[in-house]
């Protein structure tokens, strides 16, 4: 599943600089995480690198947008073609 960015965020930007993937980027009023590039961090990172930046946690599991560890492994490799995945033993979703 996806993170979103809910209307708590201040548009600080610090997310934005963590994500591997390219995923966030600046919206109207505030941040937004464009689910087709969101892995949870899952392949590069343990956990997801972007909550823990977020000084007004406003970075939470989007429901809606719920994926398999076999979808977000697809998806780590269609963004990272040749790239073996990392930390997948440790990797855990976001809370």
């Amino acid at each position: 599943m996806a993170v979103k960015i809910i209307d708590t965020c201040i548009s600080c930007g610090a997310c934005e600089s963590e994500c591997p993937n390219e995923a966030i980027s600046a919206g109207d009023s505030t941040y937004v995480v464009d689910t087709e590039k969101c892995t949870e961090c899952y392949g590069v990172y343990g956990e997801s690198q972007c909550q823990g930046v977020c000084p007004t946690e406003s970075i939470v599991p989007d429901e809606e947008n719920a994926e398999t560890v076999e979808q977000l492994l697809a998806k780590f490799n269609a963004l990272h073609p040749g790239k073996a995945p990392e930390n997948t033993g440790a990797w855990k979703r976001p809370q």
